[in-house]
């Protein structure tokens, strides 16, 4: 265990035992996540009791779609959504998938860079084939479509060269793109892999074509954060110990137990081929969950360019509050 992991849990001990007193009730946070293997860093908190430690408990949700997850979070049914940061930002700006504005929405911690692959069916192997297909995305104006766009762009294809169909989140394109509704689609690592098995393609990667990009974020609401630090801190500093734990490569076979756990329909291997890639050093999950403001930008100009409706967006301290990963890494 890292001197790193080691000080995060002897700190957690404090807050929680106190000088003998009797412990808290854990605060319970409704959580709402895209369902997948990117989820791991909290399936490890909650099996190792960092989360406990802290004094929360986690509910986790899966969405089917960002609409879903960020009109939930809007409207208060959820404390705490793992998604996307340019969901966070769209719906901020009130360029969301649907009529909904969260004018406090805020970004408390990274998570990843996207993990983000264009994958496109066996019948088309490169941007060319995809003239007159149909693409599938969560929503048009938000999340990854704008990556999307973007990577279509760059090889010479704007609409109505394709046809664009929203199809939900990435377990429902998956499902879709395997039975070929869709000529191709965005999917988030390792959900590429039983793809490219089956004769599927990866067009792009954007880590590749960008470089620097932020992924999945928490995001919440600010006033909700304002009345529930402590809890806040609390979900922040397990996720972090969850993620480092992870990093540590003595702790891997029981890493993948659990992933196994959790994914119990995944075929045999897949565990360990996540592990290779979602904690890949220099592109897999963000070290002790720290976020990317240069990524942020990145995403700022996607939005500035391919944004409905559109405007220039170029301060991403706008949209991330560090407060809470200070003081809770502080601790």
């Amino acid at each position: 265990m890292s001197n790193f992991i080691r000080g995060l849990a002897a700190a957690a001990l404090m807050l929680v035992c106190g000088a003998g007193a009797a412990a808290s009730p854990a605060k319970t946070l409704e959580v709402i996540v895209f369902p997948g293997g990117f989820n791991w860093p909290i399936w490890v908190a909650q099996e190792k009791g960092f989360f406990s430690d802290n004094g929360v408990a986690v509910n986790l949700t899966p969405t089917p779609s960002s609409s879903f997850q960020l009109t939930g979070l809007i409207d208060g049914k959820f404390d705490i959504a793992m998604t996307a940061i340019d969901n966070l930002i769209a719906y901020r700006e009130g360029q969301g998938e649907v009529d909904k504005k969260g004018e406090d929405l805020i970004a408390v911690m990274g998570a990843d860079r996207g993990f983000l692959k264009l994958v496109t069916v066996p019948e088309v192997p490169d941007y060319e084939a995809l003239r007159g297909k149909t693409l599938s995305v969560d929503a048009r104006n938000t999340g990854y479509a704008l990556v999307l766009f973007e990577l279509l762009d760059r090889a010479g294809l704007r609409e109505p060269d394709f046809k664009i169909e929203r199809a939900g989140g990435v377990m429902q394109r998956y499902a879709d793109l395997m039975e070929k509704k869709h000529a191709g689609t965005m999917l988030i690592s390792p959900f590429e892999v039983q793809a490219v098995e089956k004769g599927y393609h990866v067009l792009a990667t954007a880590s590749e074509t960008f470089g620097a990009y932020q992924g999945l974020v928490a995001g919440v609401r600010q006033s909700w954060a304002k009345e529930h630090g402590e809890a806040l801190q609390g979900y922040i500093r397990a996720y972090v110990l969850g993620v480092e734990w992870l990093y540590d490569p003595n702790n891997k076979d029981e890493a993948l137990a659990i992933f196994r756990k959790y994914l119990p329909k995944l075929p045999e291997g897949a565990a360990a081929t996540a592990y290779g890639i979602l904690l890949e050093p220099k592109t897999g999950m963000q070290r002790k969950a720290a976020i990317d403001m240069a990524g942020v930008e990145q995403v700022l100009k996607l939005r500035s360019k391919w944004g409905v409706p559109q405007m220039e967006l170029n301060d991403p301290s706008k949209y991330y509050d560090s407060s809470y990963y200070d003081k809770a890494l502080a601790q």
